[in-house]
């Protein structure tokens, strides 16, 4: 073998050459090694590592129809090049539950409200030809329907605005603040991270923003074209939420028992603290949005900064307090009604009092 490293493998490139070595090996029984490396203009190792790849491939997995393909470390033998001829194998055909499931789907999408007419034509035509190749599985498959959930009807008005270029008017839910908003967006694509969300440009906020279908109330397409500015898109491997640089800065101190927030929310840094927790900067486009997590958190965290978040957190907090202790003692009283001699509540063996009870 020569003594050549291997060079990093390309997947495309690797793919391209291992066809081209089957007809290669094909019409030149007893091949040298050292003369088909030469011929593609690779190492000994390279191709040897194609030749343990090869008889993995084939027709089918059943046998024979594999490749037959060694070496004695000199010469390159194929034992069975008649596997790729014209009548070697079989056409491939659905099973019956393949062909169940694909023209359940198929007739599915096809009533999708929103549809291109042309994409819904098309899928008509293959439908009646997937119909056509199943035979009398295809029987069973008119016997079942899918319907999708309302948010299919808003997956296609964006699909919409988006293939016509045209300006989106949506009433959209936050759970940060808990309450719907009216917003003008500029759609740039849809994205699925779990759900499905829109990327777009937001006319209310003059910014890129991210909108889970789920959560759009309401929608209508604007007779104004969309116009985002030019922005790269983002990618969105690591996470969806990707704060931008030019996002509010937040400080959060959390305890031990907060160390969690550093793996759930991206952040700027994360600074140990003496008693084992962490001092977290992070960013992002509504700060007001981390009063839930202050809630959350409880004894185990703090917002150090901006004050008025701190303060705002502050007011949440005691007003949740308030409203908990209103309704404890509002508890409280019913219960005393129900009590025996000795202040027990009155559960049915008698077992408990107040003070056991939780929320």
């Amino acid at each position: 073998m020569a003594g050549k490293a291997a060079r990093p493998a390309n997947a495309i490139d690797q793919t391209r050459r291992m066809l081209s070595l089957v007809t290669y090996l094909r019409e030149r029984p007893g091949a040298r090694i050292a003369d088909v490396a030469r011929a593609f203009g690779i190492t000994e190792d390279e191709l040897v590592s194609d030749l343990d790849v090869l008889p993995m491939c084939g027709t089918s997995f059943r046998g024979g129809d594999l490749l037959d393909i060694d070496t004695d470390g000199e010469r390159i033998w194929w034992h069975n090049p008649a596997a790729l001829g014209a009548d070697a194998a079989e056409p491939l055909r659905l099973a019956a539950d393949e062909a169940t499931a694909l023209l359940v789907a198929a007739r599915a999408v096809a009533t999708l409200p929103g549809l291109r007419e042309s994409d819904r034509q098309a899928l008509l035509r293959a439908t009646a030809k997937v119909e056509t190749a199943a035979g009398e599985a295809a029987g069973a498959s008119s016997r079942l329907s899918v319907t999708f959930e309302s948010e299919g009807g808003v997956f296609a008005d964006v699909d919409r605005a988006i293939s016509e270029r045209r300006r989106l008017w949506i009433r959209y839910y936050s759970p940060a603040r808990d309450e719907l908003t009216e917003r003008e967006i500029d759609p740039i694509r849809l994205v699925s991270v779990g759900h499905t969300y829109v990327e777009a440009w937001c006319r209310r906020s003059e910014a890129r923003r991210t909108f889970r279908l789920d959560r759009v109330a309401e929608i209508r397409i604007l007779d104004e074209p969309s116009a985002p500015p030019e922005i790269a898109p983002r990618d969105l491997s690591e996470a969806l939420v990707q704060p931008a640089a030019e996002d509010p800065e937040v400080v959060i101190e959390v305890g031990p028992g907060g160390r969690w927030v550093a793996e759930y929310y991206p952040h700027d840094s994360a600074d140990e603290l003496p008693d084992g927790g962490l001092r977290i900067t992070l960013r992002t486009p509504d700060p007001a949005s981390l009063r839930r997590l202050a809630l959350r958190l409880g004894r185990d965290g703090r917002i150090v900064s901006p004050p008025e978040l701190a303060d705002s957190a502050r007011r949440a907090a005691r007003e949740a307090l308030a409203a908990y202790e209103s309704y404890d003692a509002h508890d409280s009283a019913h219960d005393s009604a129900d009590d025996g001699p000795e202040g027990v509540s009155g559960g049915a063996d008698g077992t408990y009092d107040r003070g056991e009870r939780g929320l």
